[in-house]
C-alpha cells in the first residue's frame, strides 16, 4: 500500500505551457505563453489546429465525432521538438469515430456545448475528465449531426447569440442554459428549420461579429454593436430574426 502511495503522489510542477493540435491531430506541448502561432512548423499537407495556453497541471480534452470525449494529460504530452505525436496514439478512439474538436485548458473553465441538432449545454472542462484511454459518453448526437467547436464562456460574458446558415439570429441571456456537468443532449437552442440549419453559437458581452461569405463565396464579417444585437434578442428556443444583410453564415464571435 505505501508503495502504491507514493507512486500516485508525483507532483506535476505547475508551470506555463501552450498545447499545439495540428489539424490532422498532431499534438505537441511548447514550454510558457505567447509563442507565435505563425512559427510552428508541421509534416506537409498538415496545419494548425489551434494553440491553447494553458497550465502542465490541466488536461487536454479530446471531442469524439460521437459525442464521447476523451482526456489527456498536459504534462504527459511530447515536446516540442519535431511534430509531436497522433492524438490517435494516446487515447482509444471508438471504431467508426474520429477526433473532430481539441480544447486545452483548467478544470473550472466552463464551457458552451452545441451541434447542429440545434441543442446545447453548459459544463466546466474538468466535467469531460474521463478516467481511462477509451473516454466516456458525453453529449448524446443522431445520426447525421455535427458537434460545434466549444466555446469557451470568458468572464463578462452574459448572452448567447445562435446563427443559422442563412442569416437568421437569435439572442438571449445565458441564464437560459442550464448546467449538465454529466452531459446529455442538452437544451433546444434555436427552432431551426428544414434546409436553415444551426450554423454556429457562441457567447458574449456586448458586441457581435458575424462571420461568413457574402454575394459570390468572398469572405465577409461584419460587426453588430449593442443597439443592432438587441434587435435579435428573444427566448431560448425561438426563431431569431433575419439580418440585415446578406451573408451565409460559418462562425460568430
Amino acid at each position: 500500500q505505501a508503495e502504491k502511495k507514493a507512486v500516485a503522489e508525483v507532483k506535476v510542477v505547475d508551470e506555463p505551457v501552450t498545447v499545439v493540435v495540428s489539424a490532422k491531430g498532431w499534438v505537441r506541448a511548447r514550454t510558457g505563453h505567447g509563442h507565435d502561432p505563425a512559427g510552428f512548423a508541421f509534416k506537409a499537407g498538415d496545419g494548425l489546429y489551434g494553440t491553447f495556453e494553458c497550465r502542465t497541471v490541466d488536461a487536454l480534452i479530446v471531442f469524439g465525432s460521437n459525442g464521447r470525449v476523451y482526456s489527456v494529460p498536459v504534462a504527459g504530452l511530447p515536446g516540442a521538438r519535431g511534430d509531436g505525436a497522433p492524438i490517435t496514439t494516446m487515447i482509444d478512439l471508438e471504431a467508426g469515430s474520429r477526433a473532430v474538436h481539441y480544447l486545452a485548458g483548467a478544470a473550472e473553465q466552463p464551457l458552451l456545448l452545441a451541434h447542429s441538432g440545434a441543442t446545447g449545454l453548459l459544463a466546466k472542462l474538468g466535467d469531460l475528465v474521463a478516467r481511462n484511454k477509451g473516454g466516456k459518453a458525453f453529449l448524446s448526437l443522431e445520426e447525421g449531426e455535427l458537434l460545434f467547436m466549444p466555446v469557451r464562456i470568458e468572464p463578462g460574458h452574459s448572452q448567447v447569440a445562435c446563427a443559422t446558415a442563412l442569416g437568421r439570429l437569435l439572442v438571449y441571456g445565458l441564464d437560459e442554459l442550464k448546467q449538465q456537468p454529466n452531459g446529455g443532449r442538452g437544451l433546444m437552442l434555436m427552432d431551426v428549420e428544414a434546409g436553415d440549419p444551426l450554423a454556429a453559437v457562441t457567447t458574449f458581452a456586448q458586441n457581435l461579429r458575424v462571420l461568413g461569405s457574402g454575394r459570390g463565396g468572398k469572405p465577409k464579417d461584419e460587426e453588430l454593436r449593442a443597439h443592432a444585437v438587441a434587435q435579435h434578442a428573444g427566448k431560448r428556443g425561438r426563431k431569431g430574426r433575419p439580418l440585415n444583410f446578406s451573408i451565409k453564415v460559418q462562425a460568430l464571435q
